[in-house]
């Protein structure tokens, strides 16, 4: 009977719910839009962040930075000998940690050890210069000259010849200067540092038995640059090295150009037993600000930087985008949600109120108010359930637009070189000779729709129809039989 009834009031009075249906289908579409381009806008910053961190990194520890020494510019120092031949060739390699801040290699063992610590790994950054040239030395030779007049001048009695002072004539130099990264990789933990953002798209990774051997991945770009291909040869302070891959960033272009065993790395360096950052990954990426400050307070003179740190240096049209998507997106799809539902729910009752007739009749035949606010509950749910079939189409829509398009975002991220962060431009203190620089990224972005998002979808419609049915059903209970004889004309 209660089934029969509903349809056929349902089928009576489709315009009015039509309109309640696609009144909460546009809010319940909105919710659904808004949340799936925020996720879009977290995957992209994630694929941001795993770009300049490194995958599975949540947190990296460095040398917390400390002020130069008096007297020292912090830069690489040339020194060059001074020949007696006509032309010199000259070249020098400066090796050098970044920012000349370093840990001891200790504190890994001691990091890892940490409450909330699943695994940590540490790496060298340095920073290699390379000056070659010549000297050229020039040829002093004297003026001379005639005195303008017969008598001669002071002390030049009769006149004659002047000599000036002589003068050094031709002469200079010529010198270039390459400047590049270099990582100290630890080769049995591979998963976890500077090279974890990066795919070996030709040759091979170190093996783990590698970490004394001479040899090292180039990243793509540097690779092109200096025309390497797997087997090619090159020096670094007159340690030759062999290449043995090529590496492509996951997400961007790296600010790593070569990666080599952290061992040969600390003999170059002058940095032995020693490392720039240490990587981290948290046993729970939900109490990685428990783990930071665990870290910061049992480790002192570090400074510990995690991924949501790093995000605030995010910038560009995809922090912007995030923005609104995350205040004004979000706010915005909550009041039209809450106009949809106080519209469904003042249409409903407005519908009772046309319905004093046949309430009061009901009434009067013996129907329980109950029943009868049970009537008008179970239309507005099913106009509830049918906006939100409605919502989930249009939302799902609406992302799938999204996605086919995939609007381009860029994402500008501060990174440093020269200073004693992490690698690819990652957190972490500089030092003396930092230079701050601009890692544009481009994102394509889209909006993926959760199982979540839909379970949200359904909870909203349902909540809507309930709130329709339980204004509509309240005015509906209060209507007493006489009030349908009142209403005949």
């Amino acid at each position: 009977m209660f089934g029969i009834y509903l349809k056929r009031e349902l089928g009576r009075r489709k315009k009015a719910a039509l309109v309640i249906a696609l009144g909460l289908a546009l809010g319940i579409a909105l919710v659904i839009t808004v949340n799936s381009v925020s996720a879009g806008m977290t995957q992209a910053q994630d694929k941001v962040l795993k770009s300049l961190y490194g995958l599975g990194t949540d947190m990296t520890v460095t040398k917390a930075r400390t002020a130069p020494t008096s007297g020292s510019s912090g830069g690489p120092n040339f020194k060059f000998d001074a020949k007696s031949s006509s032309s010199s060739t000259q070249s020098s390699d400066r090796v050098q940690t970044q920012g000349g801040q370093a840990l001891k290699s200790t504190l890994v063992t001691k990091v890892a050890a940490q409450k909330g610590v699943e695994s940590a790994v540490g790496a060298l950054s340095l920073n290699v210069t390379k000056v070659d040239g010549s000297f050229t030395q020039g040829k002093a030779q004297s003026s001379s000259g005639s005195s303008s007049n017969g008598g001669g001048g002071q002390g030049q009695p009769g006149g004659g010849t002047s000599t000036g002072q002589p003068q050094v004539q031709g002469g200079g130099a010529n010198f270039n200067v390459n400047s590049y990264s270099v990582a100290g990789v630890d080769v049995a933990h591979q998963g976890l540092g500077p090279l974890a953002s990066m795919k070996i798209t030709s040759g091979k990774t170190f093996t783990s038995a590698q970490t004394g051997t001479k040899v090292a991945v180039v990243s793509k770009s540097y690779a092109k640059e200096k025309k390497y291909k797997v087997g090619s040869t090159f020096k670094i302070s007159g340690t030759k090295f062999t290449v043995i891959g090529i590496a492509t960033p996951d997400s961007s272009e790296s600010d790593t150009d070569v990666f080599i065993p952290l061992k040969l790395a600390q003999t170059l360096g002058d940095a032995k037993n020693q490392v720039t950052t240490i990587y981290v990954k948290a046993t729970d990426s939900k109490q990685i600000s428990a783990v930071k400050k665990e870290i910061t307070s049992n480790i002192s003179g570090t400074t510990v930087t995690t991924s949501a740190d790093l995000a605030s240096t995010v910038s560009g049209s995809l922090s912007t985008a995030s923005s609104l998507a995350t205040s004004v997106g979000k706010w915005l799809s909550i009041a039209v949600l809450v106009a949809a539902f106080l519209v469904a729910a003042l249409l409903t009752s407005s519908a009772v109120s046309r319905r004093v007739r046949e309430f009061g009749t009901l009434k009067a035949l013996g129907w329980p108010s109950r029943n009868v606010t049970r009537q008008v509950v179970g239309e507005s749910m099913v106009n509830g359930l049918f906006g939100g079939a409605l919502g989930i189409a249009l939302g799902v829509g609406a992302a799938y637009v999204v996605t086919a398009i995939s609007p381009k975002l860029t994402a500008q991220v501060g990174s440093t070189t020269g200073g004693g962060g992490g690698m690819g431009g990652g957190p972490g203190g500089g030092g003396p000779g930092q230079q701050a620089s601009q890692n544009t990224l481009e994102i394509a972005l889209t909006a993926p729709v959760s199982l979540t998002t839909i379970a949200l979808a359904v909870g909203l419609a349902v909540t809507g129809g309930l709130i329709a049915g339980a204004m509509g059903g309240w005015r509906a209970s209060r209507m007493r039989p006489a009030d349908a004889l009142r209403s005949v004309s």
